[in-house]
């Protein structure tokens, strides 16, 4: 089999079999396509490959700049890769089995504290867009979604009464999330002073809206958060929100079964990397503040 039909036949695989969205596949795709590259440019066919191509090219990655969430996604899609070869019976070796990426490679999430959350949704926009990014800003904070499951929320999706959201994430996996009766006060005041003039007499089945009456996009929403952090001096990124969600749950007392839950992490140990966030955040809190810390 050639390479490049086997490289379609693993997206696509990724498509259907693994339901994986557009994006994550494109990101496999981009991956690959730099790991067959380099295949070549060795004269080694991925049917043959070795630990030690791998390990070669993930040491190439980093000595040309690559960060370390960069080297591990890719490590992630060659691990990917090869399980489909051997699922298909391409292969009768796994080349990555045992290969797992090193504790440096692991960039702890970076978690706003309360105050500067209370900070930026205090802020005061002048644009008429002001209750829109407010809500958008509070439901990502109370619920930790994604900026992407963010922009795809629907009317249809959001329980008022009962105070959940129904959310359809990474692999098209739905999970259901509770949000605070404040956050629905907010939702409901954009809902009703806001969103119908942005409609102009139209029809969307989707909540948060640009001025043309179309679903917001991640990049409009994360244009807006910036400038939320200019005016109150605050470094913040969607997924900074996210990541302070998860924290502020976690030091607040909740079980890390619940948070992977609400987070829509498949494998717990995503979630763990919370509890490391929420040591280093206790540790540097007791270096501050106790008399005999210093």
């Amino acid at each position: 089999m050639e390479e490049i039909e086997l490289h379609k036949k693993f997206l696509n695989y990724l498509l259907t079999e693994k339901a994986l969205s557009i994006n994550t596949v494109k990101s496999y795709e981009n991956d690959l396509k730099g790991f067959f590259t380099y295949l070549k440019q060795q004269d080694i066919s991925a049917l043959n490959c070795a630990k030690e191509t791998i390990i070669n090219y993930l040491l190439g990655l980093k000595e040309k700049g690559y960060n370390s969430s960069s080297i591990a996604r890719n490590l992630s899609t060659l691990k990917q890769f090869f399980r489909f070869m051997i699922l298909e019976n391409i292969i009768h070796h796994d080349p990555t089995e045992g290969l797992k990426s090193p504790k440096l490679w692991i960039r702890l999430p970076k978690a706003l504290d309360v105050d500067e959350i209370k900070k930026l949704l205090s802020v005061m926009l002048s644009s008429r867009y002001f209750l829109r990014d407010i809500a958008m800003l509070e439901l990502m904070y109370a619920s930790g979604l994604r900026v992407s499951e963010l922009v795809k929320l629907r009317l249809q999706d959001i329980n008022f009464e009962a105070g959940f959201i129904r959310v359809r994430g990474k692999g098209d996996k739905e999970r259901v999330v509770p949000i605070a009766p404040r956050t629905i006060e907010t939702i409901k005041e954009y809902l009703m002073e806001l969103r119908p003039s942005l409609l102009k007499k139209k029809a969307s089945a989707y909540v948060f809206l640009n001025n043309r009456g179309q679903p917001m996009t991640r990049q409009r929403f994360w244009q807006n958060l910036k400038k939320m952090g200019k005016m109150t001096g605050i470094n913040v990124t969607p997924h900074m929100i996210r990541h302070s969600f998860a924290t502020h749950l976690l030091e607040g007392g909740a079980d890390l079964r619940s948070l992977q839950k609400m987070l829509g992490h498949s494998d717990i140990s995503t979630t763990q990397i919370y509890t490391k966030v929420s040591m280093d955040r206790l540790k540097k809190e007791y270096l501050k503040h106790h008399p005999r810390a210093k």
